[in-house]
């Protein structure tokens, strides 16, 4: 079991990938209203303005690239005043303003030989789903700009944004998940960022060594005792470290996290409860049922059945 934003990443995958490549001449501007959990965008070239619903619009730099976190709509244009002439619902559907249906032009993934002149939109959806996942996008506020830095995946978009050859969207993909990671690690180390207490105390020697050790294998019998001697600390001044760090003692969070697990489980598979609990660290589904209550109100099966209906 992973850290918790690396589970993030192995939950999404980009999905309705929308390249504007020849259109965006001023005005312009692009309403979306996917509602979809997670998006990123940037301006491979140009700049641009993004106005999420009932706040101050934010500006968007060359290759500055943009998180937003939530379903609110949201419109990305030359200036803030610039009237949407076009309506986003999905990467199939796109309408004018007024409903009309417009033809599906938006999705072009090629760079002409003059792209850096006007201004071209990358922009990718991502579905997230997970209470794994939540922890992460819960730490985000709803748009997150990162200014414009050396991560190798936005010149490799590009470069393949360039080409015409097979495998290009898969390729495109690959290189869209690269971005996220970079961009969302690009955020929570900065200063100013309010990341979790978690995502902070994993650069601590010790209490990112226990971190870890739960992370990898929530299965294990876990005690204060065993952790602090996995991270080289003393009982003692380990409990007080992880506490100071994180914000939990080492087993509220290891509690934590294995409902979590749990939870995903329920989601993901079709393991019994009694193998998710095994899974876990729960000695039982009986032992794993009573916890899960006493967070979520609802025992796993129950749980499960929600998810379905």
């Amino acid at each position: 079991m992973e850290d918790a934003l690396s589970n993030l990443l192995a939950q999404v995958r980009p999905h309705g990938a929308l390249f504007e490549t020849s259109t965006l001449t001023p005005p312009w501007s692009l309403r979306f209203e996917e509602r979809s959990p997670l998006t990123l965008l940037t301006m491979l070239s140009g700049s641009a303005w993004i106005t999420l619903d009932g706040a101050a619009p934010v500006p968007i730099g060359p290759r500055d690239v943009v998180l937003v976190v939530g379903a609110t709509p949201y419109t990305v244009s030359d200036q803030p005043g610039t009237e949407p002439g076009i309506v986003i619902h999905g990467s199939d559907v796109c309408t004018s303003p007024d409903g009309r249906p417009l033809a599906d032009d938006l999705n072009m993934c090629r760079l002409g030989p003059d792209w850096e002149a006007s201004a071209n939109l990358l922009k990718s959806t991502y579905q997230v789903r997970g209470n794994i996942s939540d922890r992460v996008l819960s730490a985000l506020p709803p748009v997150v700009v990162v200014p414009a830095g050396p991560c190798p995946a936005m010149d490799m978009i590009v470069a393949e944004l360039g080409n015409d050859v097979p495998g290009q969207q898969v390729m495109l993909d690959r290189l869209l998940d690269l971005l996220l990671i970079c961009t969302l690690r690009a955020w929570l180390d900065r200063p100013d960022s309010c990341a979790p207490a978690w995502y902070r105390a994993h650069g601590d020697v010790v209490v990112g060594t226990a971190l870890k050790l739960i992370h990898d294998d929530p299965a294990h019998p876990w005690t204060v005792a065993t952790l602090a001697a996995k991270a080289g600390a003393s009982r003692a001044a380990f409990a007080r470290r992880f506490a100071e760090l994180v914000g939990q003692t080492p087993m509220a969070y290891l509690t934590e996290w294995r409902l979590c697990a749990a939870a995903d489980l329920l989601r993901d598979t079709d393991a019994t409860v009694e193998s998710i609990a095994r899974r876990v660290g729960y000695a039982n589904a009986y032992a794993l049922s009573v916890a899960f209550k006493r967070v979520y109100g609802v025992r796993p099966s129950e749980h499960r059945s929600e998810l379905v209906t």
